[in-house]
């Protein structure tokens, strides 16, 4: 079985673009092309995350919020006030409150420590934190180079980090639909028998088929393109519900309209392991 570091990997395709025939959906410079036959069809159209020039955003802009010359960032862009998840963040403090205030995060795909930096000024009350980034090798790199301390550090896989930090919460936010294949990486989560999983910003339909895109990332951002797939709510939330855990709560994460075009939407979940 392919483990969480090689899933990660997985999805970064070649930079191969070609003229395309089907059609576009756009919301404010995003939008998703297809859908497409089968995800190595939409990977071979695509530029991929690897791209250097998004983790040279991504940094700078970090680098400027943990300087405190920004507030928030996300994607690389810097806000003006902080756009919280709210559901997510209540899972995250509920997490705390029912293990004596200890918080020890597992965020699978947080960038540079994206969910840190949005959720810190909760985070500081409580006695005992750890937040564990795990993300690609050049993202870890630069995260271990120029931006973690404190309760913040980055690993390469997540044997590495549950080893290390022992994490009593999964924090997985925008990142299964950018995965090749998110069911093993799941498996994987829940063979780590966390009580607590938490899943935001995941594009999701009521649709039991799921069907596969390319999202086109506005230039004003960075220049990329990739694969996405839209998942099936009910396949995802069956994985958790037949492994022992319960559904704590679903929530939308943000609204989004060229989702809707697609009868798609950013979702939220926050499964408990059953005692």
């Amino acid at each position: 079985m392919k483990k969480g570091k090689e899933l990660l990997r997985e999805w970064v395709p070649p930079v191969i673009l070609r003229l395309l025939t089907t059609y576009c959906l756009e919301t404010k410079g995003v939008h998703f092309e297809g859908p497409f036959v089968s995800w190595e069809e939409a990977k071979q159209r695509s530029s991929g995350y690897d791209n250097e020039e998004i983790l040279e955003k991504v940094l700078d802009a970090t680098l400027k919020v943990k300087r405190g010359e920004a507030v928030f960032e996300r994607d690389s862009v810097l806000f003006n006030d902080i756009e919280y998840s709210w559901p997510a963040t209540a899972g995250l403090m509920w997490t705390a409150a029912r293990s004596q205030g200890r918080l020890s995060v597992l965020d699978f795909g947080g960038s540079l420590g994206t969910g840190y930096w949005q959720n810190r000024k909760f985070l500081e009350g409580l006695p005992s934190v750890r937040w564990s980034v795990v993300e690609q090798r050049h993202f870890v790199e630069a995260g271990r180079k120029y931006v973690q301390g404190g309760s913040l550090g980055f690993y390469h896989g997540i044997k590495e980090c549950v080893r290390a930090e022992n994490p009593n919460v999964v924090l997985m936010s925008s990142v299964l639909q950018y995965l090749d294949q998110p069911y093993l990486l799941l498996e994987e989560i829940i063979e780590l028998d966390v009580e607590n999983v938490i899943i935001d910003l995941t594009i999701v339909s009521d649709s039991e088929e799921e069907s596969l895109y390319l999202q086109h990332v506005p230039k004003s951002i960075y220049d990329a393109t990739y694969p996405v797939r839209i998942l099936s709510e009910e396949k995802l939330k069956k994985v958790f519900l037949s492994r022992g855990y319960s559904l704590v709560a679903a929530f939308r994460s943000i609204n989004f309209s060229a989702l809707s075009m697609i009868t798609a939407e950013f979702k939220g979940f926050y499964f408990r392991k059953v005692s």
